[in-house]
């Protein structure tokens, strides 16, 4: 009979990720803060952004919230102006304009969105890890069951809370105010979006954390691409710190002294960086893709070296070169391409924005046979004409027929019940239409023609169409 042995457990080699331990067991962070100089800025601006998320709902431009995106009736609002899902070149040109800015930004300032401005690190570093540290207590005292309690219930108040507003993006507030005010199962959908919204927030804040940014979020490691040598980053200077070492106190001789400060760098080893991270890494160790540039290790830095009488900028904005004593160049191919690029697309955004018409237009042939030949001789062509309305209010439409001049038709008829037509803001509709003409108005049975639609405001939009006939005896020639 053989004997079955089981292998030890070996740890790895090296950490996969900084929060996990070598064993593969979550290591769970809890960063010092380090109030310098960039967290109080990184402050300001996260706390306006909080407002601005919670408060731009309840602005309203043009008697429209300043962003309202409609899924349901597939409209989207931004500052008074209504796009809508026909809106393709648009929305690709607005997607374009998007990713070329990221690129540029990351290209000039490297991560900056992501310890500055993404809502995962506002809301984690000044909201809910502020509030764990009040609640817990000092770093490395146990927390108690029913502060733990509290915590948790803070947390999810406050998932609740952000998964309200982010709602209102989609609803607006005046049918969120309604909704709360009702039962859930007269707006189920809404309030399983609402729960479901929830439930990610607070796994997102209470569970997952800094994985969040390591993990699930791909820009990190779109950063070996994104970034070049010459990028600003959150870097060490190794040649000025190295090789580290504590310093030495008064009294240990002249000649031990000077030994010190000839062997040892500027970096005192205090793990200052390293315990301030959010992210758990250490910054000397070069750039990481989990590095998301909040600055928390330059401030820690910064503050030890201040009190060491010592230049401060160990840790500081640079870019790889210049740690390597290059100097720094603004322009490379990547700063000249990105902005032709942007300019590109950002001047074909607005002219496509100020040359949006007020209707949309589309004239299609009807399904079936492509014309009937009347008793009367006459040949009838039957089309379906879409319209959309695209202003902010309600009009009412009309439609004549013209020909490829612009000028009335003679002997042609256009027949619907479906006009005159009243379309509200945004809405859509399809006109059923029958074009009667005699045979004579047909050369080789084929006559263009122009579908002319008018609004009570005195907007208009022409579309091309074809009538078709029948070829041969009878046709006739085009006036």
């Amino acid at each position: 009979m053989n004997a079955t042995t089981t292998a030890p457990h070996a740890d790895a080699p090296e950490p996969v990720l900084s929060t996990l331990n070598k064993d593969g067991t979550r290591r769970w962070l809890q960063p010092r803060p380090s109030p310098g100089r960039f967290w109080k800025r990184r402050r300001a601006l996260a706390y306006g952004l909080i407002l601005l998320f919670v408060a731009l709902p309840h602005v309203f431009v043009g008697g429209k919230p300043a962003i309202l995106l409609d899924l349901a009736r597939r409209e989207f609002t931004f500052f008074g102006t209504t796009l809508l899902a026909t809106d393709t070149l648009f929305l690709m040109l607005f997607l374009v304009s998007l990713f070329v800015a990221v690129f540029l930004l990351t290209a000039l300032l490297g991560r900056v969105w992501c310890g500055w401005g993404c809502p995962q690190t506002v809301y984690m570093e000044f909201v809910f890890r502020p509030l764990e540290r009040w609640l817990d207590g000092p770093r490395g005292v146990r927390s108690t069951a029913g502060r733990t309690v509290v915590k948790y219930a803070l947390f999810l108040l406050i998932a609740v809370g952000l998964a309200h507003v982010f709602l209102s993006y989609f609803v607006g507030v005046d049918a969120l105010a309604r909704w709360v005010r009702r039962s859930p199962f007269e707006h189920p959908a809404s309030f399983l979006v609402m729960l479901g919204t929830t439930a990610l927030v607070f796994a997102d804040f209470a569970w997952f954390r800094e994985q969040t940014c390591l993990v699930a979020c791909p820009y990190g490691r779109f950063q070996s691409v994104l970034l070049d040598r010459r990028s600003l980053i959150v870097g060490y200077d190794r040649a000025r710190g190295e090789p580290r070492g504590k310093p030495i106190k008064p009294g240990g001789g002249v000649a031990a002294l000077d030994t010190a400060l000839v062997s040892r760098g500027d970096c005192v080893d205090c793990s200052a960086c390293v315990a301030t991270c959010p992210t758990g890494i250490d910054i000397r160790e070069g750039l990481q893709m989990e590095c998301i540039h909040c600055t928390q290790c330059m401030d820690a830095c910064d503050a030890i070296m201040t009190r060491l009488d010592r230049t401060p900028g160990l840790i500081r904005y640079t870019s790889q070169d210049e740690l390597q004593g290059k100097p720094r160049r603004f322009l490379r191919v990547r700063t000249v391409i990105y902005p032709a690029l942007l300019v590109a697309a950002v001047t074909a955004l607005v002219l496509v924005a100020l040359n949006r018409k007020p209707m949309d237009v589309t004239v299609l042939r009807d399904r079936g046979a492509p014309f009937t030949v009347l008793s009367t001789g006459q040949v009838s062509n039957a089309l379906r004409i879409k319209l959309v309305n695209r202003t902010a209010g309600q009009r009412q439409y009309t439609a004549v027929l013209t020909n490829t001049d612009g000028q009335p038709l003679e002997g042609v008829e256009l027949v619907t019940p479906d006009l005159p037509a009243t379309l509200v803001a945004g809405q859509s509709t399809t006109l059923h239409a029958f074009v009667l003409m005699p045979r004579a108005a047909l050369e080789g049975g084929v006559r263009p023609v122009r579908v002319r639609v008018q609004d009570d405001a005195g907007n208009q939009v022409e579309a091309a169409t074809k009538l078709l006939g029948p070829t041969g005896a009878g046709g006739g020639s085009l006036p």
